[in-house]
C-alpha cells in the first residue's frame, strides 16, 4: 500500500473485467477506443458524443474489429446517461479540458471509477473538487498521464527507488512540440494562457521522481512567460528541491519533455539525447545510456514492453498505461496515478498563469492529501 492509500482506499473491487465508457470521440477518444482492441480484460461497452457522424465512425470501428457492439449516447448531455448506465465500471473522459473535472465529478457520484485525459481540471477549484469527490465517493479518480509510462522514464524510477543516484535535487520536464501548423488536437485558447496550460506531461514524471505526495510535496512555484509563447516555471518542494517546468508550441524547437534528473550520486537526461552518468562510471550517452536505464526495469514492464511490440502498439507509452490500468482494476488494487496526483500536477495550469500574470510572483501550490 502506498502513502496516498492512508488517506483513503476506495470500495475494493475485484473483476475480471473492466467495463468501459468512453466520453467524447475525438482525436483522443478514437485513439482510446482503438487502443483497448488489444487488452483483453477490458470492453468498451458505451460511447458518448454530441456527433452522430462521430459515432457511427466508433460503432464501425468496433464492428471492423470484431468487438462487441456497444451502447451509443448521442447529443448535448447525453453523457451523463452513460455514467449512469449500469453495465459501465470505468468512464474515461477524452472530451474538450475545460469538461473534464464537471464529467469525471459527475461520474464519480454516479458510483463510476473515472480516468480523465490530460489535464485533469483547469482550475484550482475544480482540482479540489475532484479529490473531495473521490474521498466522498470511495471511487477511483485517475489521469491517462501516459508520459509517466515513458520507458526511459520507468528505468530511472527504479533506479532511484534502489538508490543509485543518492539523494535528488533537481528535476526539470517540458512540453515542447511545434503546433504551429498542427492544431487538431489543440485549441486556440491555449495560444491566450499567460502561462503553461498543458503541464503534467512535463510536471508528472518530475513529480514521481521526487515523490510528490508521498515523503515529500510541491509547495511554492513562480512563473514567466515570453510574449505568451514561451512559459518557463521554478517549482520547489517542501523539502528544498526544485522543478524546472517548460512549455512551448509556437517555436520550430524540436520536440522535447527534457526529462532531467540532478541527484547527489548521478545525472540523467533523456532529451535531445539520452545521457547518463553515475558516480565512479564512465558517461553514457544516446543508445547506451537509453539501453543502461532500461536494463533497470522490473519484471512487469519488461513483459508489457515486450508484449506490446509482439502485439505492434503504434505507442508503448499508451499501451503500458492502459494494461497497467486495466491490471490493477481488476486485482481491487490502486491506480498509478491518484486523484491526488492528477489535482496537484493539473492546478500548476492556472498557477502559473496568475504567477505570470503579476510578473513571476510567488504562488503556493496547495496541499491536496
Amino acid at each position: 500500500m502506498n502513502n496516498l492509500e492512508l488517506f483513503f482506499v476506495p470500495l475494493c473491487r475485484m473483476n475480471n473485467l473492466v467495463r468501459i465508457g468512453i466520453i467524447g470521440l475525438g482525436q483522443r477518444g478514437m485513439a482510446t477506443l482503438r487502443r483497448y482492441e488489444v487488452i483483453g480484460e477490458a470492453q468498451v461497452v458505451a460511447l458518448a458524443d454530441l456527433s452522430a457522424t462521430r459515432l457511427d465512425e466508433a460503432r464501425r470501428t468496433l464492428e471492423q474489429q470484431g468487438r462487441p457492439a456497444a451502447t451509443l449516447y448521442e447529443g448535448e448531455g447525453k453523457w451523463k446517461d452513460l455514467c449512469q448506465d449500469r453495465n459501465v465500471d470505468l468512464v474515461c473522459v477524452c472530451t474538450d479540458w475545460a469538461s473534464h473535472a464537471r464529467i469525471g465529478i459527475y461520474a464519480m457520484q454516479q458510483g463510476k471509477d473515472v480516468a480523465l485525459e490530460v489535464p485533469a481540471a483547469t482550475t484550482v477549484s475544480e482540482c479540489r473538487q475532484l479529490v473531495d469527490t473521490a474521498k466522498a465517493t470511495g471511487r477511483y479518480c485517475t489521469m491517462l498521464e501516459n508520459c509517466c509510462y515513458d520507458t526511459f522514464h520507468l528505468g530511472l524510477m527504479q533506479m532511484v527507488q534502489q538508490g543509485l543516484f543518492g539523494e535528488i535535487t533537481h528535476c526539470e520536464g517540458a512540453y515542447i512540440h511545434d503546433l504551429r501548423t498542427d492544431l487538431g488536437w489543440v485549441s486556440y485558447t491555449v495560444f491566450e494562457h499567460m502561462g503553461n496550460p498543458y503541464p503534467t506531461h512535463g510536471l508528472g514524471p518530475a513529480c514521481q521522481l521526487l515523490d510528490i505526495n508521498r515523503s515529500d510535496r510541491l509547495v511554492s512555484l513562480v512563473s514567466m512567460s515570453a510574449l505568451n509563447k514561451i512559459n518557463n516555471t521554478l517549482l520547489r518542494t517542501r523539502r528544498g528541491r526544485t522543478i524546472l517546468l517548460q512549455f512551448d508550441e509556437r517555436t520550430p524547437r524540436p520536440y522535447s519533455r527534457i526529462q532531467t534528473l540532478c541527484a547527489t550520486q548521478g545525472y540523467a537526461q533523456k532529451y535531445p539525447l539520452p545521457t547518463l552518468q553515475l558516480d565512479g562510471q564512465q558517461p553514457l550517452q544516446g543508445e547506451e545510456a537509453q539501453a543502461a536505464v532500461e536494463a533497470y526495469h522490473d519484471a512487469e514492464t519488461r513483459h508489457l514492453i515486450a508484449e506490446g511490440r509482439r502485439l505492434g502498439v503504434g505507442n508503448l507509452m499508451n499501451y503500458i498505461m492502459d494494461r497497467r490500468l486495466v491490471s490493477r482494476l481488476t486485482n481491487g488494487l490502486a491506480p498509478d496515478i491518484s486523484v491526488y496526483d492528477a489535482a496537484v500536477w493539473s492546478c500548476v495550469a492556472e498557477l502559473t498563469a496568475r504567477s505570470a500574470e503579476r510578473g513571476g510572483a510567488l504562488m503556493e501550490i496547495p496541499d491536496f492529501t
